[in-house]
């Protein structure tokens, strides 16, 4: 099931040289119930591109959105993306499960957190 998701976030850079990962504002991962190492999938919303890495530490309050490794061939700054993780629950679970969706603006400053992956602000 879909947990989580930073809906069309802005790439504020790449970096080819970097060993992996996408490196995400620590306050935009606490809003999106995102952990350090954990597994997501990316969506280039421009070109169509999809990968899956995991996520390392950003700057608090930076917006940063940094795409690394061989990745970051597949995106670049300016881009779109969307950032979703997935969980495994329980049946009995399920009927407390909500997706947390983060809604952010270009600066990649979350507007609206919700639980509504169907739903796109605008």
């Amino acid at each position: 099931m879909l947990k989580s998701k930073i809906h069309r976030a802005t790439v504020t850079d790449c970096d080819v040289d970097y060993i992996g990962s996408i490196t995400i504002d620590t306050e935009l991962m606490a809003g999106a119930d995102l952990i350090t190492n954990e597994q997501v999938h990316v969506w280039d919303v421009d070109n169509g591109s999809r990968f899956v890495t995991y996520v390392i530490d950003g700057e608090a309050g930076s917006g940063t959105m940094q795409v690394n490794g061989a990745a970051a061939h597949l995106v670049e700054p300016g881009h779109k993306i969307i950032v979703a993780s997935f969980g495994a629950y329980d049946e009995s679970d399920l009927e407390r499960y909500d997706p947390v969706v983060v809604h952010v603006d270009e600066n990649n400053e979350a507007i609206a957190i919700d639980s509504h992956p169907e739903v796109l602000l605008k």
